[in-house]
C-alpha cells in the first residue's frame, strides 16, 4: 500500500502512511518543496551510512505542519475543507502515522490512545499555534 494523501481543490490537507505499509528503498512520500518531509527509511541488512551531519540552512516556514506516530490505542483526525465542511475523518491506530498539511482539523480519541507528535518549532504556546474555528455540524 503506498501513501494515502487526502486532497481537496489541489490543496493538500494529510499524508498517511499505514502501519503496513512496506517499501524496498527509502521513499519519502511529501512533495520536494513540502516544509515537512514525510516518508519512510528502508535499507537491507548490511548497509551503512557514514557518520554525518545535516548542513544548517535558513529556511522560512509559513505553515505549520504536524506529524503523529501512533504507538496505541484509536484516534479518528477529522479533516474539514477551509469553509468549515467536513472533508475525511481518518481513523488511525497503532504504527499509523499522519502529517496534517493544511486546514482545519479535530481530533476524537477512541481507544486510550498515545502518539508520537513532531511540528516545526519553536513553538510559542497554544495562545499562538491554534486557532479555534467554527466547523458545520
Amino acid at each position: 500500500m503506498a501513501v494515502e494523501v487526502v486532497e481537496h481543490c489541489g490543496v493538500r490537507y494529510a499524508e498517511i502512511i499505514r502501519a503496513d505499509t512496506k517499501v524496498e528503498k527509502t521513499r519519502y512520500f511529501s512533495p520536494p518543496g513540502s516544509s515537512f518531509q514525510f516518508g519512510l527509511l528502508a535499507h537491507e541488512a548490511g548497509f551503512a551510512e557514514p557518520p554525518h551531519r545535516h548542513k544548517p540552512l535558513k529556511r522560512e516556514i509559513y505553515d505549520l505542519q504536524q506529524m503523529l506516530v501512533m504507538q496505541r490505542g484509536v484516534l479518528v483526525i477529522e479533516l474539514f475543507t477551509e469553509e468549515g465542511d467536513l472533508l475525511r475523518e481518518v481513523t488511525l491506530r497503532a504504527g499509523d502515522a499522519i502529517v496534517l498539511v493544511h486546514g482545519i482539523h479535530g481530533v476524537r480519541v477512541i481507544e486510550d490512545f498515545q502518539a508520537i507528535s513532531v511540528k516545526q518549532g519553536p513553538y510559542f504556546g497554544a495562545s499562538h499555534d491554534k486557532i479555534e474555528v467554527e466547523v458545520k455540524t
